[in-house]
């Protein structure tokens, strides 16, 4: 079964739309939107599982030039 998970994005200044439109090319990322909040960007993703969702992150989305800062958010099932 998959997992999904919302991934908030502080970017640096003016940056917001370049970092949105590289991360949504990664597979994995379902979607990736500007915002305007405390997070420049927020990216929703699907993983295997919780490692793959990690490796996602760190790998991938977080060697983007111009994120300073991630907050992942994994979505539960109740």
């Amino acid at each position: 079964m998959s997992m999904s998970a919302y991934i908030l994005i502080q970017t640096e200044v003016g940056r917001a739309a370049e970092v949105a439109e590289k991360i949504r090319v990664i597979p994995g990322v379902t979607n990736a939107d500007v915002l305007t909040s405390p997070y420049d960007v927020i990216a929703v993703t699907e993983a295997n599982d919780v490692d793959e969702l990690g490796k996602l992150v760190i790998s991938k989305i977080q060697l983007i030039p111009g994120i300073t800062r991630t907050t992942t958010c994994p979505v539960v099932n109740i």
